[in-house]
């Protein structure tokens, strides 16, 4: 509380990332107002504490990171080699990084606990699968070990032909011939058929192809092996433009491992062409990744002609200090058995543009503070430095790592992975920032002090012997290719940067027109109705086909599966869940009921469920069986089973009870994201009106279950971190105004981006949802510095106080945007659509960040006057004035 009731100069006050300001030209210092101004005595140091302008907490941390920097500045060197050994030794953390590569997209990209997976296990409890004996598609708990082979025909042309015949069972023979009977499916002692037609393209059947009918044939359901099917008014089959073989194999017991090697096998050496498309339940691994990055401005911004001031080694250390982030970070992570899932690749991108970004606050603060104590010890002047630059690096850096840390409480593993990751190096960032580019500064600052080349450090001067050197020798070491016009070159105070000047007396005074203000309030009018009619409009899900490469097999696959095969949709099972008495005729008739009303859906056909209740009971009304008592109907199973083999795969049955049955309706025109929400919504919802305990199931319902979630764990995620970043700026930011327009920018930020990736054709998913949490935090660095430079400063009238805003900061802002947007450009041209939707969003954050922090927060604050302006600038400004006026003042 050191000078509490003390109103500092105008260029001793706080600043917020990137902020350089200038000390006020002609002022008197402090000590030379006190004797003439009798308003000086009331601003005396108070006794004891005094918080004003909520800076408790901002004070102290003020004197903390003065008491950093000077530590740091009295020795450099420890703070250069510390982060470089501890950097070395976390990143032997890589040697885990094949063990800790996640790419199961189920276990990833899915909801950790989502219905699906506990209706999963009650199907595997309940009816367990014997792969190789008994093998029935429809009936698996999940999703299978298969490898899959569209055949399309040409256009015009029938895959039923007998051309296209003999290419189907060339092909089937090919992928025989590569031990596929040897690890298949068994069903019957023979391996399941790829596809029900087989059989009859094989034996040559034409007049049984001729009589085929769509979708069932003689008992078949046919829906899903024929694609693009043409049907005469009879129902009879006249063409159909695709086929589609299923090779599946073991995937219980010993076999498992075998027929993986045999998928990884097929994929690398089973022939493709522009008809023939294949997909393997391997699919989901076919994700790339790339690692390429530049920052040209960062070198440009700090190259001179002078070789002493050239920073070009500055700003190559701070790059080096977010690389170092990196490697910490992910080191840790992987030592802590962090799962490494593709979305982390994301995060260097994003670490070297905050790391850059923090470098320009370093920088710009220490030059701030060399001009206005340009003959100070390094001591006092780092420590400056960091009581002006570290307390912004800390508020950033701190919201920025809450809004991670944040997003660890979600329900989709790859959005903990990523969050945990960057989190963990925004955190590494922020110290190797503080410590280890710190200590370069004070070293690139002994090196000038010392007038050393910044290339070869060595002195440079005139020597008696420099005049017979080679020209090049002279530049690289002296400075000079004449040996004898070298002088020793000395710091002298630099000049106001353009943009600074570009944005005080033309784009502020620009954007204060009263004209275009108005104009300004229909822009952003405009803005925030296209957001909201976007967040109207955002498709929710991830489409798998988006989590594999562009040139990927698995893209022609998913085209052709939905060009043909899309009428037919997951056939669902319908299971029984508890005991119930099914020889009472009151129960089979609430069942029946239940059955009508699912089949009652808009997406079921009621005419393709299978229901061994149904046979059973129709067999009982035949008089061939009785079922009227609990004996007779447990007994008389058997002879259903005869009947139909299948059906006792479908009932759970001890020696004297059922413990659980199911049947499967037949789900059709699911073609959307929208259609499988409303599909699992309708069933679900369905089945639990139903008397009976009822569950559905399908192995696509595991993905379909972040539709359930999506919306929620997103708005959960923004709430919480919208009220954490509240609370931050509270507490760190010494004023509450200040602090509201920090919370209105997130919010509108956030819904300006939620809206406009709509228009960018993104869903919202867990990669997205990775992207909106970014967004909070970033939210905050721009909105922070112009409304915090507005309501501390001293002038007169709020278009002022926006011009000055708009001065101090509007060019580091500016550059900020542009640094950050550099880091991730390169993802733009990614073949992945996880990294172009990374692009994308990052991409509306800084935009839209920069636009509130550029044009709508200035313009905004004007309508405001004086509201919430601090007391003690306002007082400030009436003594500045009358320290001027006074003419017995020193």
């Amino acid at each position: 509380c050191r000078g509490g009731g003390r109103v500092p100069p105008d260029g001793q006050k706080a600043v917020l990332r990137g902020r350089s300001q200038k000390p006020a030209t002609g002022e008197p210092p402090p000590a030379a107002r006190a004797p003439c101004s009798p308003m000086a005595e009331p601003r005396r140091p108070a006794e004891g504490c005094s918080c004003r302008n909520t800076d408790c907490v901002e004070r102290p941390l003020r004197r903390l990171f003065e008491g950093l920097g000077s530590g740091v500045a009295a020795c450099p060197w420890p703070f250069v080699l510390v982060p470089l050994l501890l950097s070395g030794g976390l990143g032997a953390g890589f040697l885990f990084l094949p063990q800790r590569q996640a790419n199961d997209i189920e276990e990833q990209f899915t909801p950790t606990r989502g219905p699906a997976k506990a209706e999963r296990a009650f199907v595997r409890r309940h009816f367990p699968t014997n792969d190789s004996e008994r093998f029935s598609a429809p009936r698996l708990p999940t999703e299978g070990a298969y490898a899959t082979l569209i055949a399309a025909a040409a256009r015009g042309d029938s895959v039923l032909g007998p051309a296209a015949r003999r290419d189907v069972l060339r092909l089937d023979a090919a992928v025989r011939a590569r031990g596929y009977e040897r690890l298949c499916a068994r069903s019957g002692g023979a391996c399941a058929s790829p596809n029900p037609l087989l059989p009859l393209l094989a034996g040559g059947a034409a007049a049984a192809l001729e009589n085929l009918t769509f979708p069932v044939s003689h008992g078949i359901f046919l829906g899903a092996a024929l694609g693009g099917v043409q049907t005469d008014a009879g129902g009879r089959v006249r063409a159909a433009r695709a086929l589609k073989l299923v090779y599946y194999l073991q995937e219980d017991g010993p076999a498992a491992a075998e027929s993986r090697r045999w998928l990884e096998s097929f994929l690398r050496e089973m022939p493709s062409s522009v008809h023939i498309f294949t997909l393997s339940s391997l699919h989901r691994q076919d994700i790339v990744g790339i690692c390429a990055l530049v920052m040209p401005n960062t070198l440009l911004k700090y190259l001179t002609l002078s070789c002493i001031r050239n920073n070009v080694w500055l700003a190559c250390c701070g790059v080096v200090s977010a690389g170092l982030a990196v490697l910490s970070s992910f080191g840790l992570m992987l030592f802590c058995g962090v799962p490494f899932v593709v979305t982390v690749a994301n995060a260097p991108f994003l670490i070297l543009g905050v790391g850059v970004d923090d470098m320009f606050i370093m920088i710009a603060s220490w030059e701030q503070s060399l001009r206005k104590k340009e003959k100070s010890d390094v001591k006092s002047l780092l420590a400056e430095t960091y009581a002006e630059a570290a307390l912004s690096v800390t508020i950033t850096t701190l919201t920025d790592v809450l809004a991670f840390f944040i997003g660890v409480w979600t329900a989709f593993p790859s959005v903990r992975s990523f969050c945990l990751y960057t989190g963990t190096a925004f955190v590494f960032c922020y110290i190797y920032t503080m410590t280890f580019f710190g200590a370069v500064i004070v070293l690139n600052h002994k090196r000038e002090q010392g007038n050393r080349h910044w290339l070869t450090c060595m002195p440079v001067g005139v020597g008696k012997d420099q005049a017979e050197k080679s020209c090049l020798y002279n530049v690289c070491c002296i400075g000079s290719c004449s040996g004898q016009s070298s002088q020793v070159e000395t710091k002298q105070p630099e000049s106001e940067h353009p943009m600074s000047i570009f944005f005080k007396k033309y784009y502020g005074p620009f954007f204060t027109n009263k004209w275009i203000k108005l104009l300004v309030v229909l822009l952003y009018g405009t803005y925030l109705g296209g957001s909201i009619y976007g967040c109207t409009q955002i498709r929710e899900g991830i489409d798998l086909r988006n989590l594999a490469s562009d040139d990927s097999y698995v893209i022609p696959y998913y085209d052709d599966d939905d060009k043909y095969f899309s009428a037919y949709g997951p056939r669902v099972m319908v299971v029984i869940t508890e005991r119930v008495d099914y020889w009472n005729e009151t129960v089979r008739l609430g069942i029946e009921n239940c059955t009508q009303n699912l089949e009652g859906i808009s997406y079921v056909d009621k005419n393709f469920t299978e229901s061994w209740l149904r046979v059973y009971t129709k067999l009982a009304e035949s008089g061939l069986i009785n079922i009227s008592n609990k004996t007779l109907f447990i007994k008389n199973l058997s002879t259903l089973f005869q009947i139909v083999p299948s059906f006792e795969w479908d009932i759970n049955k001890t020696q004297d009870e059922i413990e659980a049955s199911r049947f499967f309706i037949q789900t059709v025109n699911v073609t959307s994201a929208i259609d499988e929400k409303n599909l699992l919504n309708q069933l679900r919802e369905t089945a639990e009106q139903c008397s009976i305990p009822l569950m559905v199931y399908h192995p696509a319902f595991i993905y379909y279950d972040q539709y359930l979630v999506i919306v929620q764990n997103t708005v959960q995620n923004i709430v919480v971190a919208a009220g954490a970043m509240l609370v931050v700026s509270l507490l760190l930011i010494p004023n509450p105004l200040c602090s509201l327009w920090v919370t209105f920018a997130i919010v509108s930020v956030i819904v300006g981006v939620a809206g406009f990736m709509t228009f960018w054709n993104v869903n919202l998913d867990s990669i997205s949802m990775i992207n909106l949490v970014i967004c909070i935090g970033f939210s905050v660095d721009f909105s922070a510095h112009i409304s915090y430079a507005f309501v501390t400063s001293g002038e007169s009238s709020a278009n002022k106080r926006a011009i000055e805003a708009l001065y101090l900061l509007g060019y580091p802002v500016l550059q900020g945007a542009l640094s950050t947007i550099l880091g991730v450009v390169v993802l733009a041209a990614a073949k992945a659509y996880i990294f172009r939707t990374f692009f994308k969003i990052m991409f509306l954050v800084i935009l839209f960040g920069a636009l509130h922090g550029l044009v709508f927060i200035p313009v905004f604050l004007t309508f405001f006057g004086n509201f919430g302006r601090s007391p003690h600038n306002t007082q400030s400004k009436k003594l500045e004035l009358r320290f001027r006026n006074d003419k017995d003042c020193p």
